[in-house]
């Protein structure tokens, strides 16, 4: 089962890991909550993909509605730590063009709070 786990950070930055498979099953466990708490709001968003395993097409596009929403927004969102299959998925369908992929936690800090 795929789960979600919201953190505010002290220098005002959220972070959202995401636990599980991205495909349809997983998608609707957590896309209600997902979609809540990353479209209500301007944020500096870092998605945690390190406990993802997998992302099917219709997790691309919860990624990408999230994105979309912040920019609307005047946030920003980067993508954290995915395995090397998820990385491969989100280069290959264009998702790195649209939504920044950082290694670690350091990066995601340093790449939501710059100017």
């Amino acid at each position: 089962m795929t789960s979600m786990l919201i953190e505010k950070t002290a220098d005002d930055l959220t972070r959202i890991a995401l636990d599980g498979r991205l495909d349809l099953e997983g998608t609707q466990a957590i896309d209600r909550q997902f979609a809540f708490a990353t479209s209500t709001q301007p944020l500096r968003l870092a998605v945690d993909l390190t406990g993802v395993s997998y992302v099917a097409s219709i997790g691309l596009r919860t990624l990408l509605t999230a994105a979309r929403a912040q920019a609307g927004r005047g946030g920003r969102m980067v993508l954290v730590g995915p395995s090397e299959m998820v990385r491969r998925v989100l280069v290959t369908t264009g998702v790195d063009t649209l939504i920044p992929i950082v290694e670690d936690w350091t990066g995601a800090r340093d790449r939501l709070l710059a100017d």
